[in-house]
C-alpha cells in the first residue's frame, strides 16, 4: 500500500531544495548585514499563546491537540507570538533595542491553494524595545531590501492603524465599534463598514470623509488626510502626534531610498497593533490573486504575555513559499564580512528633534558600510555617550561618527573601539581602513 502525504503538505526534491536554501541564506545575509540575530522557538507551543493574541476563533484554523498529561498544545500558526513569549521569558534584560530574525515552518487548518499550504514557511525579523519612527523605517527598509537583493518586482504599501482609530475616535466611536470597523476595513468589506458608521451615527460628510481616505492611495491619501485633520473641529492632540509620526517615518524612508505608497486602507484588523503597518505585493502576475509577499507593523504583545512592561515592537514576515514561487534563483552570493561597525549620529545640542541633514547622512554611509560590513545604526535618538555604551555592550569593532563638523567638510570620523583612537577620513578611506582592519576579525 502506498502512502500518500497529508494534504496541504509538501515533498521537496533536490533542486528545489537547492533553490530554496540559495534564497533562505540571502535573507540571512541581509539580515546580519543590519545587525539582526538569529533566533529559534519550539515547533509547538501551548494553545493560549495564540488564543490569547488573536482570539478563540483561532482555534479552528489551527493543528491543536492534548497530549498525555492533557495539555492543551498547538502547532504553530505563526512565529510573532512564539518571539515575543521568548523575549518575555528570556531577553527583557537584553540590550535595547533587542534585534532578532527567524526562519522557521507553520501550521494552518485550511483549505489549500495556490502558493498557500497548512505546512508553510516564514521568514521575518523584529525590533523589540522601540516604535520610534526610526525603528519603523529601518524594519521598512530591511523587508524593502531583501526584495530588491532577491530580484522581486515589488509593491510596497505603507498605513499607519494608530492614525486610522483615532480619525474613528473622533468620529465618537467607541473601542469596541472601532475594532469591528478595524477589521471590516482589513477585508475590504466597504458597504458593511458604510453600514456600520450609518448605524453608529455617524455624520454623512465624516463618513463620506473616512471611505475616501481608506480609498485613497499615494501622495493623495496623506493629503486626505492632512485636509480632514484641518478641518476637523474634534481632531486633538493624539490625532496630530500620529499623524506627525507618520509623516516622519514617510520622510525617513525617503532617505533609505525606499519607493513606497502610503495606503491607510491597510488596517490588518488586529487589535494589537498601535502605529505603522505595511503590505509588500509582487508585481507582476506570477502569484495570480495572492499577491502579498511580507506584511508587518508596530504592536503590543509581551503585556498580554506576563510582562511587567508593555514593551512596543516592529516586526515583519515574509511567506517564504511565495518567494520561492516567485523566484528561478537565489541570485549571486557574495562574501560577508565580520568587522562590526556602529554608525553615530553626532546631534546638534541647541536643536530640538530631528538633526534631518545629519540623520540623512548617517543612513546613507550606513546603507554603503552595510555592503560590505555588520553595521548598526542608532534608533534610539540616543546622545553620543549612550551610544558608544551601546556600542560596547554588543562588542562592536569600530564606530563612524557623523556630525555637522563632518559634513561640513564631507567626511566621517572612524574610531576604533577597542584602542580608542580615531581620525577623520573620507568615506572610501574609512571603507578601505575597515578592510584592512576586518582581516583581524575573520
Amino acid at each position: 500500500m502506498r502512502i500518500e502525504r497529508a494534504r496541504g503538505t509538501r515533498d521537496f526534491l533536490p533542486a528545489e531544495m537547492k533553490k530554496r536554501r540559495m534564497i533562505e541564506a540571502k535573507m540571512r545575509e541581509i539580515a546580519e548585514r543590519w545587525g539582526y540575530e538569529e533566533i529559534s522557538t519550539p515547533t509547538f507551543e501551548l494553545a493560549e499563546l495564540f488564543t490569547l493574541k488573536s482570539g478563540e476563533g483561532i482555534l479552528k484554523e489551527m493543528y491543536e491537540f492534548r497530549d498525555k498529561s492533557g495539555r492543551h498544545l498547538a502547532l504553530r500558526p505563526e512565529l510573532t507570538a512564539p518571539v515575543i513569549r521568548l523575549y518575555v521569558n528570556e531577553l527583557k534584560m537584553a540590550p535595547k533595542p533587542t534585534k532578532v530574525y527567524y526562519f522557521g515552518n507553520c501550521f494552518r487548518y485550511e483549505e489549500p491553494q495556490r502558493a498557500r499550504y497548512r505546512e508553510f514557511w516564514q521568514f521575518g525579523a523584529e525590533i523589540i524595545g522601540s516604535d520610534r519612527p526610526e525603528a519603523e523605517a529601518e524594519l521598512i527598509a530591511l523587508a524593502y531590501h531583501i526584495t530588491k537583493a532577491l530580484g522581486i518586482k515589488a509593491e510596497l504599501h505603507v498605513g499607519h492603524v494608530g492614525l486610522l482609530r483615532e480619525l474613528l475616535r473622533t468620529a465618537n466611536m467607541s473601542d469596541a465599534t472601532i475594532s469591528r470597523a478595524m477589521r471590516l476595513i482589513d477585508k475590504g468589506a466597504k458597504s458593511e463598514l458604510s453600514e456600520l458608521m450609518s448605524d453608529t451615527g455617524i455624520e454623512s460628510g465624516k463618513k463620506k470623509d473616512l471611505i475616501r481616505l481608506i480609498d485613497s492611495r499615494g501622495e493623495a491619501a496623506v493629503e486626505e488626510a492632512r485636509r480632514m485633520i484641518a478641518d476637523d473641529n474634534d481632531s486633538d492632540g493624539e490625532v496630530l502626534e500620529q499623524f506627525g509620526r507618520l509623516e516622519q517615518l514617510l520622510e525617513l524612508l525617503r532617505y533609505y531610498g525606499v519607493v513606497y505608497t502610503p495606503n491607510l486602507g491597510i488596517a490588518r484588523g488586529l487589535d494589537y497593533y498601535t502605529g505603522m503597518v505595511f503590505e509588500i505585493y509582487e508585481a507582476g502576475d506570477k502569484l495570480g490573486a495572492q499577491r502579498q509577499i511580507c506584511g508587518g507593523g508596530t504592536y503590543r504583545l509581551a503585556a498580554l504575555f506576563g510582562s511587567s512592561e508593555d514593551t512596543p515592537s516592529t516586526g515583519f514576515a515574509f511567506g517564504f513559499d511565495r518567494l520561492a514561487e516567485i523566484l528561478q534563483d537565489a541570485g549571486r552570493e557574495y562574501e560577508l564580512k565580520k568587522a562590526t561597525v556602529v554608525v553615530v549620529p553626532v546631534r546638534a545640542k541647541d536643536k530640538k528633534g530631528q538633526d534631518h541633514e545629519v540623520i540623512k547622512a548617517a543612513i546613507r554611509i550606513t546603507a554603503k558600510l552595510r555592503e560590505r560590513f555588520i553595521t548598526y545604526l542608532d534608533l534610539m535618538n540616543r546622545s553620543i555617550r549612550e551610544q558608544l555604551a551601546y556600542a560596547n555592550t554588543i562588542n562592536a569593532s569600530f564606530a563612524v561618527l557623523v556630525g555637522e563638523r563632518e559634513l561640513e567638510v564631507g567626511k566621517v570620523t572612524l574610531r576604533d573601539l577597542k584602542t580608542g583612537e580615531q581620525d577623520t577620513m573620507s568615506l572610501e578611506e574609512c571603507m578601505e581602513r575597515l578592510e584592512f582592519a576586518d582581516t583581524y576579525y575573520q
